[in-house]
C-alpha cells in the first residue's frame, strides 16, 4: 500500500515538474517589448498605440510601454536601443542625424506638399535605399512612419506673423538637437531647445514666446491656454519613425516578425486616420477658445525656408537625386 502511495506521489511530482517546465517554456516563448515615448499616457497617440499595436500583437507578446519620458528622456531613445536597454520607440527623424547625416533630408521643412504627398513618397519605394542605410547605420528595424500631424507656429501676443521676417526675435521653443534648431532658424525665429514636457510652463511664464507642434498636440498639452494665436505655417508634415532595436528583431522568429510588421502597419493606418480627423476639427476648437488662427503668406515661408535649407550644410548630405524624385511624385 505504501509502495502504491509512493508511486502515486512520485507520479504527481513528475506531473507538477512537467507542468512547470511547460509553463516556463511558454513564458520563454512570449516576446517582451519595452517601449519608451515622450507623450503622456493620456495622449491619443498612446491610446492608439495600445489599441492598434499592442492589442493586435496578441498573447505571444508582452508589450510594456512607458510614457511621458519616464523611462528615457526625449532624444536618448536611439542610443538606449543600440545599447540593448530599450526595445522600441517612436523616434523623430532628427534623432538619426548624427549617425546618418543623409537622413536630414526627411526633416527638411516644406519637403512635403501635404499629407498625401508624404504618404505617397514613403509608399513609392523612392526612399527604400535611404531607409535601408538608416537601418544599417543605427542597427534598428524601421517598422512604420505614422503621421502625427502638420506642425504650425503657436505664439503668445497679438503680433501678426505673415512672413519669416515677422518671426525675428521670437523665442520659439524647438526640441533639442541641431536639426530641430535649424528648422526654427529657417523659419526666421530664435530657436530655444526645451523638452516637450516643459513647454507649457515655459509659455505660461514667458520663458519662450511660442512653440511649434501639430494641432492635436497643441490641444492635448493645452498650449491654447497659454498662447494667443496659431499661424498655419504648415512647415513640417510630421511622422514618427516607429522602430525596434535590431537585436530584438533578430531574436524573434519569422512568424513573430511578420506579426510585428502587421501590427505596426495597423498602428500607422489608425494614427493617420485619427490625426487627419482631428486636424479637420481643431481650428474651430481653437477659435472657440479665443485664439486667432490664420494662414500667413505660405509661399513666402516656403520659398525662404527651402532656400535656407538648400544653401545650408544639411543639403550637402542629401542623397543624390532623391529630392528630385520626391518633388516629381
Amino acid at each position: 500500500m505504501k509502495t502504491l502511495k509512493r508511486v502515486a506521489a512520485q507520479a504527481s511530482a513528475l506531473a507538477l515538474v512537467a507542468s512547470l517546465g511547460a509553463g516556463s517554456a511558454m513564458a520563454q516563448d512570449t516576446v517582451e517589448l519595452i517601449y519608451s515615448d515622450t507623450v503622456q499616457e493620456t495622449d491619443r497617440r498612446s491610446s492608439i498605440l495600445k489599441e492598434h499595436f499592442s492589442g493586435c500583437l496578441g498573447d505571444g507578446f508582452a508589450f510594456k510601454p512607458y510614457f511621458g519620458a519616464t523611462l528615457f528622456k526625449q532624444g536618448t531613445e536611439l542610443t538606449a536601443m543600440q545599447r540593448g536597454n530599450l526595445d522600441m520607440a517612436a523616434l523623430a527623424i532628427f534623432d538619426f542625424y548624427n549617425q546618418v547625416p543623409e537622413a536630414s533630408i526627411l526633416g527638411t521643412a516644406y519637403l512635403w506638399r501635404d499629407y498625401d504627398h508624404m504618404r505617397k513618397t514613403y509608399d513609392s519605394g523612392v526612399m527604400d535605399e535611404l531607409i535601408a542605410d538608416m537601418e544599417e547605420a543605427t542597427q534598428l528595424k524601421i517598422l512604420a512612419f505614422p503621421y502625427i500631424g502638420t506642425r504650425h507656429v503657436n505664439i503668445r501676443g497679438d503680433k501678426k506673423v505673415m512672413t519669416p521676417a515677422d518671426l525675428e526675435g521670437v523665442k520659439l521653443r524647438m526640441p533639442g538637437g541641431e536639426g530641430w534648431q535649424f528648422v526654427g532658424e529657417a523659419l526666421g525665429a530664435s530657436p530655444t531647445p526645451m523638452a516637450f514636457t516643459e513647454v507649457y510652463t515655459a509659455l505660461q511664464t514667458g520663458a519662450v514666446d511660442g512653440q511649434d507642434n501639430p494641432l492635436p498636440a497643441d490641444k492635448q498639452m493645452k498650449f491654447y491656454e497659454v498662447t494667443d494665436q496659431i499661424i498655419l505655417t504648415g512647415h513640417l508634415i510630421s511622422n514618427n519613425v516607429f522602430s525596434m532595436s535590431r537585436s530584438k528583431w533578430d531574436s524573434m522568429t519569422p512568424d513573430q516578425q511578420g506579426k510585428v510588421e502587421e501590427c505596426a502597419r495597423e498602428f500607422q493606418d489608425a494614427m493617420d486616420e485619427d490625426t487627419i480627423q482631428q486636424e479637420s476639427e481643431l481650428i474651430a476648437f481653437f477659435e472657440g477658445e479665443g485664439l486667432d488662427v490664420y494662414e500667413p503668406d505660405k509661399e513666402a515661408f516656403r520659398t525662404h525656408v527651402l532656400d535656407v535649407f538648400e544653401n545650408s550644410r544639411f543639403s550637402a548630405d542629401w542623397p543624390e537625386g532623391v529630392l528630385d524624385k520626391i518633388n516629381g511624385l
